[in-house]
């Protein structure tokens, strides 16, 4: 009775053995980098939202970015917003999370400017 209770329990702890070495072997290598891994911080930029083509980029006072997920401008075309992105100035880049209608005072504070 021993010996059968012994050869269950290496058996089960065999299969449990295989089943950690395969879900190992199905996790990726390298963990997936979030924007503030790749070295972009993150920010709350005032801009116009522009159509070129097929494109939509975000223009600043400063600059024009190119937006690298569009789809979360879409609708906002021609629109004075506020978007709080991750920004890669060497890159030209932007990637935003959340984008906002300024209230009427905001854009008249920033016209005034």
């Amino acid at each position: 009775m021993k010996t059968l209770l012994l050869v269950i329990l290496v058996i089960l702890s065999l299969c449990f053995c295989l089943s950690v070495v395969a879900l190992s072997q199905d996790a990726p290598n390298e963990a997936r980098q979030t924007p503030a891994d790749m070295g972009a911080r993150l920010t709350t930029i005032v801009g116009t939202v522009q159509e070129g083509g097929d494109k939509l980029r975000f223009v600043t006072e400063q600059r024009a970015w190119n937006v690298d997920n569009p789809e979360i401008l879409e609708g906002h075309e021609g629109h004075y917003v506020h978007a709080k992105a991750y920004v890669y100035p060497n890159k030209n880049l932007i990637h935003i999370t959340e984008v906002k209608i300024p209230t009427t005072r905001e854009i008249r504070e920033a016209a005034i400017k």
